[in-house]
């Protein structure tokens, strides 16, 4: 039985926390803030409450089976998970409007073929066949293992079959955008898919095909709400961690890795304090602690973060007046000129320039003050905003397609900037978009989270505290979660 400390709170971190306790070791965490969960937050005022993080939950699978592993009680007696019908409403600037089936490849392609027409149904389900063999190829290297030592030959070749005709380029793989807007022609059946991809602050015309897994995800596995908010999550899966004996150490922050005979031997604290631990598990980037350098270039996967990477304004809004029947839980309301939204991303919002603009609308009673109340969040990936004000009116316009009366029926607002989110691994473009090894140079360190293998997303901050868990229970020789 082992003595291993974890750094931060976040939900990679408690994934792996409660595997390792469930193993018979000692794990202590100790998170700077007052609270667990990293970026899962809430917000509570007025009767209203809001998530502040992310709002759904894709690929519940990874949770049902930390609460398996960890515990009699299944996921599903800790929260109330449901799916959400439609899965998402998608508002085109020409007044088109599509209903996505939630996990209905059939009902989808129905759904687009009756909005869109001309064969766009069709296109979506030859484009889901493709997505699936990249999503076959790329699931158990990209989520399921630890990084590959011959970590290189992920960003060798794309995973994602692109259809080759005459007139595609031919001497590099093609990017998202553009095999996207070879196969799937209509901008609005091209911009359905990107919004996945936007979702994250990512360009589809320089991110590799590969990301065609980011749709196809949530198409095949489902879009899944938990009553009360995605915070109910992070709470039940510190409940968990409680309940496995994991010490959880709030308001203390970690300003060093202590290192003996090579190893990582423990944790000093900004008291001064030193905890001496066998493995430590950083939630959080570990450079900034560590007293060596923990890659060594050209021999350990670094995210290039050379790349613009834009961050996220996030608009809370407390509304008067009930949510009306038919309204849906989400819905992307598309940028009118597409080139002009992806030109800001990389390089500033400047005036006049419109987002796409995720709105959130979950019908929740627990978070309204009464039933004649409404709280609503919007999200949009931004870059440089020079006014936040006018940045949110412009989000608010948006939204007003999506909230009838949303203007009069506004009681107050607030604005949140964040810098950028992390996007999970994604095969191809010479391993850019690759995320560092959950081991690091220095033995008995780990990293788990958003910012380390296999990247960002709930789902994937899950797989990768099972990941940790797995190379300190098992060894080295651990090859990935069954």
């Amino acid at each position: 039985m082992a003595q291993i400390v974890v750094i931060g709170a976040g939900m990679g971190a408690m994934a792996a926390a409660a595997r390792l306790a469930v193993a018979g070791h000692r794990v202590t965490v100790f998170e700077r803030a007052e609270t667990y969960g990293g970026s899962v937050g809430t917000l509570e005022r007025d009767g209203f409450r809001f998530d502040t993080g992310p709002g759904l939950l894709p690929l519940p699978a990874v949770y049902r089976d930390l609460f398996i592993k960890t515990g009699k009680q299944p996921l599903e007696d800790c929260v109330d998970l449901v799916q959400v019908d439609p899965a998402v409403r998608h508002l085109f600037a020409d007044g088109t409007a599509v209903d996505v089936p939630n996990a209905s490849r059939a009902g989808t392609v129905d759904a687009i073929e009756a909005a869109l027409g001309g064969g766009a149904g069709e296109r979506w389900a030859q484009f889901l066949n493709r997505a699936r063999e990249a999503w076959d190829r790329a699931r158990r290297p990209l989520l399921e293992e630890p990084l590959w030592e011959d970590w290189r030959v992920l960003g060798e070749r794309d995973p994602y079959p692109a259809v080759r005709r005459s007139g595609l380029l031919r001497k590099r793989p093609p990017t998202f955008g553009e095999a996207m807007k070879h196969e799937l022609a209509d901008p609005r059946l091209i911009a359905l898919v990107e919004s996945s991809v936007l979702a994250y602050g990512l360009d589809p015309r320089t991110v590799p095909a590969s990301a065609a897994v980011l749709p196809y995800m949530e198409q095949a596995f489902g879009t899944w709400y938990v009553r009360g908010g995605i915070r109910e999550l992070a709470r039940a899966v510190y409940e968990r961690c409680v309940q496995r004996r994991v010490e959880f150490v709030f308001g203390a922050e970690v300003v060093r890795i202590v290192e003996k005979d090579g190893r990582a031997a423990g944790v000093e604290l900004a008291d001064g304090s030193v905890h001496e631990a066998e493995h430590v598990l950083a939630g959080v980037d570990p450079q900034p602690l560590a007293d060596r350098p923990l890659h060594v270039p050209g021999q350990d996967a670094v995210l290039d973060t050379a790349r613009v990477r834009p961050g996220r304004c996030t608009v809370l809004l407390a509304l008067r007046g009930a949510r009306e029947d038919g309204a849906a839980h989400r819905t992307v309301v598309h940028a009118p000129d597409r080139k002009a939204e992806l030109d800001a991303l990389a390089g500033g919002f400047g005036p006049g320039v419109r987002p796409t603009v995720t709105v959130l609308r979950p019908g929740d009673p627990a978070l309204v003050p009464d039933d004649g109340h409404e709280s609503v969040v919007l999200t949009s990936a931004a870059h440089k905003i020079a006014d936040t004000e006018d940045f949110a009116d412009r989000m608010l316009t948006a939204a007003e397609r999506a909230v009838p009366g949303l203007r009069d029926r506004l009681l107050w607002h607030e604005i949140r900037t964040q810098g950028p989110v992390p996007h999970p691994a994604l095969a191809g473009a010479d391993a850019r978009y690759l995320y560092p090894s959950n081991t690091t140079r220095l033995p008995g360190l780990y990293r788990a989270g958003g910012w380390a293998h296999p990247g960002g997303g709930l789902p994937h901050a899950g797989m990768s505290g099972a990941l940790v868990a797995g190379l300190i229970v098992e060894g080295p020789d651990f090859r990935g979660s069954q």
